[in-house]
């Protein structure tokens, strides 16, 4: 039998019953789900020094247990003397089982790490069922070794939703387990 991650095996069997019974579905199809969770990085100081990329790369590849892609600059910028392909960041794009995976490791390990937290913010979504969570600090990861670390920087974690709004979104990600705010 196949590995089955937690998460998934949880919306399987507890998660679509419950959203069901909230918004009244009268199809399984309608149920939202979780379709990818893309990560990114963008490394300001890249310009100067081409090898932050790298690190950006290697550390968000150790994070999620996917290769990560740096990402390039689209036009030039003089102000920021960056010039149209240069490598600017880093991005990995997760779907099916490394999915619930990240996920499983963000809520349980990574995000009761960061200092003083009380919940995440609710006002991250976009108005069509997709939710940004921006972390500040990469070493909330325990896969990340402090004393390699050169640099703290945050990163952006997105998380791309079947739901059509704000509200069934919200909904999928606290069943799921997303720690959010109270008001």
């Amino acid at each position: 039998m196949a590995y089955i991650p937690r998460l998934k095996e949880e919306y399987k069997s507890r998660v679509i019953k419950a959203l069901t019974e909230e918004f009244g579905y009268k199809n399984v199809m309608q149920v939202p789900k979780l379709e990818k969770i893309v990560i990114s990085r963008g490394v300001g100081a890249a310009v100067s020094d081409k090898k932050l990329v790298d690190y950006a790369v290697e550390e968000l590849t150790k994070i999620t247990g996917q290769k990560a892609v740096p990402t390039i600059s689209k036009k030039d910028v003089a102000s920021f003397k960056l010039r149209k392909g240069m490598p600017i960041g880093a991005k990995v794009t997760l779907r099916g089982e490394r999915m619930y995976e990240f996920l499983d490791r963000l809520i349980t390990s990574a995000l009761p790490r960061v200092r003083d937290f009380g919940g995440i913010k609710a006002t991250g979504f976009d108005g069509r069922g997709n939710y940004n969570l921006g972390v500040l600090e990469q070493i909330i990861f325990p896969e990340i070794d402090i004393d390699k670390v050169n640099k703290i920087s945050g990163m952006d974690i997105t998380f791309v939703t079947s739901a059509q709004t704000d509200k069934e979104a919200k909904s999928l990600l606290a069943e799921l387990g997303l720690p959010f705010k109270k008001n």
